[in-house]
């Protein structure tokens, strides 16, 4: 039989052309080639890894990284480690009504067989034997502003919550301001978990878990604080592991109080505080200032060691060392307290004052001079006595509700956002006044005999007091005013209606029309306000940003981080002694240069979604920015990013509306870094714990970006030919037509057109457009103007906003824990 042999391709499929075949070049290639020249081939630059790096390489890049990131483990765990070491910093933090700190503290000492430390009211000094640290708990009670200063500098937050009752709106709102603020590590427990039935155990568990999870995912069980095995390893786990950190906070020094003096100055009113504690984050430097919460900044006038302290094993005992000083300011480079520029009035533009201004001016200045010789009412006397012209008969009674000649001229006027954008010119009406008051006197002199005057009580400057329900009633309608105005900017946003009693030229004269809101040109620095003069500018802020930063972290201060040191703050005010409580948390934070100066800022910022109510620009807020607090009145614009060729102009907002990111403005001092930021609503409930409304983070301190106001004024086709129409209710009068021909007009079916003339007498007008329009459509002009913050941000004061602690209706509260001698 014939064997076939298998089939094979052979070896290559490779078409080779011929080399001397030129049909496929084009002439200028064969030009080329007839000259000589020769094609260049441009280098690319890979922009992966090189591929001649050797295993051997790729290993011992590996072992350095990870040797970078043990040494960083080691220098964190070794500030707490030693007789010297600095103590851990747990803020134990009651969630519900019916726990407290105090019980958790008692069962972590019994947990370990060990009588509980001698505590000054809201902090206690615990040494752990057993595991060789020392921790340093904060016994908190439900008060909301202590809870965010005792979260600021702890290395661990300790979440107390209840088996048996859930989590109240307080302890919610806790949990969100933390979550918004940054927070270090995080352990949960649970108190009253044996009071429950051992099968249900772990059915609660899962679920406080499940809460616990919705703020914070990396959460991974829950302890109980009732079993002894679970507190210790509780507290086991506080003193092994590694605390994270919060990245705004360790870039700067700062310090929780241990210790509090205070040196009066000669003047009786402020002195030399003295704050004694161990120096956390990075060192502190003479030269710069420090922030006291609630008090502002100061500056130092030195820094000192101070004793250190430690407990032996046989009988707990303290050496003392010598004090030394470890650093005092230069005078040439410690920053000064001048937070504004002194703005001079004589470079702005000079008008002369008119005669009507200079008549007023002596009357005014009359009744300011000599004040103080004037002696102050003893308490019981009656109101002030005002004369009033009444008919013969009249009873005092009778005479208080008639009303005055004068409170009965009505003018109306209109407000833009509290500014005078309005001028009214009232010449004619003066003529007309004067008539009437010659009228008058005349009538006056016939009926002489008519009238008389009485004395009746002046109760105009006393305060009114309403009905609750009255109140209630009116606060009601205040809020379903505001819901209303904010539904109407969602739907109808900017629109304006055109007055009809004033020339719209006179009432929008600060507005004008833009081509294009993105590229057309603004000049930043046209028309400021004077606030402008009293704020400082960077010319290149990221720049600054970034060696500010550098300088304090590479400084060479002679403090040490983790030493225990004493700061001599300066020229505090005796209120800040006269306010101290041992029992809530005394932090001191450092400034890094520049950062007392005031500016404009901006921050990024992200309204929460379970708040209800209309949030308005230039409504009070509490501010909570990094260590900061301040009551502000933020501005709201839009976030846009700025590309290339932008003009920088952003578009105001009227209301910060949930879901939506906007850039909140205001005037306060200048910081550097991403910081968090919470904005609060103030509340007058019976806990009066601020709500949370929004939070972000700060972006920059730029006084060059421009916030634009936008008003849309619109009006309806009258008649309509092809791409031509007229439109009326725009304008009313045809000035106003004339006035803003050049602005551009838009449609809301895209159309663009501009005004070509003006027809009649009531604000008609001839427009023309890129394409014709429909019956349907609408034409409106977009018309802008430049807004700026009010120099509003006030530094909150904690006696000032009168936050109350939230009750407890556990009875293990601190009088039942024994102290130890």
């Amino acid at each position: 039989m014939h064997s076939e042999k298998p089939f094979h391709h052979r070896p290559t499929l490779k078409q080779v052309n011929k080399p001397f075949k030129s049909k496929h070049k084009t002439k200028g290639s064969l030009k080329d080639q007839e000259k000589g020249r020769i094609s260049r081939k441009a280098i690319k630059k890979s922009t992966s890894k090189p591929n001649f790096i050797s295993k051997a390489d790729r290993h011992n890049a590996a072992k350095l990284e990870q040797q970078k990131k043990r040494a960083e483990v080691i220098k964190t765990n070794r500030f707490f480690e030693g007789r010297h070491g600095a103590p851990k910093i747990v803020a134990i933090v009651p969630l519900c009504s019916d726990v407290n700190s105090c019980s958790v503290m008692k069962s972590i000492c019994s947990s370990i067989e060990q009588p509980i430390p001698s505590m000054t009211k809201g902090i206690s000094l615990l040494n752990v034997d057993r595991f060789k640290q020392k921790i340093q708990f904060i016994l908190l009670e439900r008060n909301f502003i202590d809870i965010m200063d005792a979260c600021k500098v702890a290395d661990v937050i300790l979440f107390v919550i209840s088996a048996k009752e859930e989590v109240d709106q307080f302890g919610e709102s806790c949990l969100r301001s933390i979550q918004s603020q940054g927070f270090p590590s995080l352990i949960t427990m649970a108190m009253h978990m044996e009071q429950n039935l051992q099968k249900k155990r772990n059915d609660i568990k899962k679920s406080l878990l499940s809460f616990i999870n919705y703020f914070f995912p990396e959460e991974k069980k829950i302890n109980a604080a009732d079993q002894a095995q679970d507190v210790l390893n509780v507290l086991r786990t506080i003193c092994a592991q590694c605390p994270k950190q919060i990245s705004w906070r360790e870039s700067r020094p700062y310090m929780l109080s241990e210790e509090l003096d205070f040196d009066m100055n000669d003047d009786k009113n402020t002195g030399t505080l003295k704050v004694t504690g161990y120096v956390r984050g990075l060192a502190f430097s003479a030269n710069r200032l420090v922030h006291l919460q609630n008090f502002g900044d100061f500056q130092l006038n030195k820094i000192t060691s101070c004793p250190k302290k430690y407990d032996n094993s046989d009988n707990s005992r303290e050496m003392e060392e010598d004090i030394q000083v470890l650093e005092v300011p230069n005078p040439d480079e410690q920053d000064s307290l001048e937070a504004e520029n002194e703005p001079n009035l004589m470079e702005n533009e000079q008008t002369w004052p008119t005669e009507e201004e200079m008549a007023g001016y002596e009357d005014r200045i009359k009744p300011m001079e000599n004040t103080s010789d004037i002696p102050d009412a003893p308490l019981g006397t009656t109101p002030h006595k005002i004369v009033k012209r009444v008919p013969k008969g009249t009873s005092t009674y009778q005479a208080a509700w008639i009303v005055d000649s004068e409170s009965n001229s009505e003018y109306s006027c209109y407000s833009d956002d509290e500014e005078g954008d309005v001028s009214m010119n009232y010449e004619n009406n003066e003529n007309q006044l004067i008539n009437d008051n010659e009228k008058e006197k005349e009538e006056i002199n016939v009926n002489e005999e008519e009238y008389e005057e009485i004395e009746i009580d002046d109760k105009r400057n006393e305060s009114i007091h309403l009905d609750p329900e009255e109140e209630s009633k009116q606060l009601k309608e205040y809020l379903a005013n505001r819901e209303k105005e904010q539904r109407d900017d969602i739907e109808f946003p900017d629109e304006v209606d055109t007055p009809l009693d004033i020339a719209t030229r006179i009432r929008f004269q600060k507005y004008r029309g833009l081509q294009s809101f993105r590229t057309s040109p603004w000049d930043p620095y046209e028309n400021l306000p004077i606030d402008y003069a009293r704020i400082y500018q960077f010319e290149n802020y990221k720049g600054t940003k970034n060696r500010v930063i550098s300088q304090a972290s590479t400084g060479g201060s002679k403090v040490k981080v983790g030493s225990r040191v004493t700061l001599h703050i300066a020229n505090v005010p005796k209120e800040a002694i006269d306010f101290y409580d041992s029992s809530r948390p005394f932090t001191v934070f450092g400034l890094f240069e520049h950062e007392h100066k005031m500016s404009v800022l901006n921050f990024v910022v992200t309204r929460y979604s379970d708040y209800n109510e209309p949030v308005k620009s230039k409504d009070p807020l509490i501010m909570h920015f990094g260590f900061r607090r301040y009551e502000v009145r933020p501005q709201y614009s839009q976030n846009t990013l700025g590309g290339k060729g932008t003009n920088n102009v952003h578009k105001f907002e009227r209301f910060l509306n949930p879901g939506r990111t906007c850039v909140a403005t205001i005037y306060g001092p200048i910081q550097f870094g991403k910081v968090p930021v919470t904005l609060y609503k103030e509340t007058e409930t019976i806990s009066n714990f601020p709500i949370a409304v929004a939070s972000g983070h700060f972006w920059n301190a730029s006084p060059k970006r421009i916030i634009a106001k936008r008003i849309i004024l619109t009006g309806h086709p009258f008649k309509i030919h092809k791409k031509s129409a007229v439109i009326r209710y725009m304008f009313f009068n045809p000035e106003d037509v004339l006035w803003f021909k050049p602005v551009q007009l838009i449609t809301k079916y895209g159309r663009v057109g501009h005004i070509r003339e003006s027809l009649g007498t009531h604000g008609y007008m001839k427009c023309i457009f890129d394409s014709s329009i429909n019956q349907q459509d609408t034409v409106m002009m977009n018309l802008y103007k430049r807004v700026f913050p009010k120099w509003n941000t006030t530094i909150l004061w904690r006696e000032k906003n009168k936050i109350q602690n939230v009750t407890s209706k556990d009875e293990n509260n601190i009088q039942d824990i024994e102290m130890a001698e």
